[in-house]
This record gives C-alpha cells, sequence and structure tokens, in this order.
C-alpha cells in the first residue's frame, strides 16, 4: 500500500557542519536531504522518498507505515538489570504504586 507521503514523520535541523538544514524522515533512517531553508529540505526529501517508495512498489518489497498510522497495543516487553529493577521497586513501593504504574509515570514525566 503506498501512503501519502506528507503522513511521514519528518524532522529538520541546522548543521553547522553542512551550513545548510537537513530534514531525516523517522521510517527511512537512511535517508535525508538538505536546504538553504526548513521548507527547501523537507522538499528535496519528500522528493527522495516519493522516488524510493515508487522503486519499493515497483519492487513489491514492503512500504513502511508511516509512524502516526502504525496501531501500538500499549504492551512494551522491557529487560533491564537486577539492580535497576529492584530499585525501580522500592521507589515504586515507597510511592504507593505498583511498578508498571511507577515506570508508566518515570517515562511520561521524562517523554515531556
Amino acid at each position: 500500500m503506498m501512503y501519502p507521503i506528507e503522513h511521514y514523520n519528518y524532522r529538520v535541523g541546522w548543521s553547522a557542519e553542512d551550513q545548510a538544514y537537513v530534514a531525516y524522515i523517522s521510517e527511512f533512517p537512511s535517508l535525508a536531504a538538505h536546504g538553504d531553508t526548513l521548507a527547501t529540505a523537507v522538499e528535496e526529501l519528500q522528493q527522495v522518498v516519493t522516488a524510493v517508495v515508487t522503486d519499493l512498489q515497483a519492487q513489491g518489497e514492503p512500504i513502511p507505515v508511516p509512524l502516526g498510522e502504525r496501531n501500538y497495543s500499549g504492551r512494551l516487553n522491557l529487560r533491564m538489570s537486577k539492580d535497576l529493577h529492584r530499585q525501580l521497586a522500592v521507589e515504586a513501593m515507597q510511592q504507593g504504586v505498583s511498578l508498571n504504574q511507577w515506570i508508566n509515570r518515570k517515562l511520561s514525566e521524562s517523554a515531556v
């Protein structure tokens, strides 16, 4: 399935090294494009993405689903050291919440 190019997750930043704006796209981590303005960098990258998606489609290869259109279960299996597990369990107990609630709270705070 081909998705609208605008639905992908773009980010743009200034590169002092390149003396240009550089646009990146999360769903295609190996792609980037330069431009004299933020808009130009994104437009250049959208042209590259269009060509890549067209090629993937012609080759019968899977096309990445835009992050905003993916379904997430809300479940995550996480591995950590025994020491960190113990530390978080103690903190959760001290806060009077479950370990799951405590980890969710900490992740929510750090995501802001």
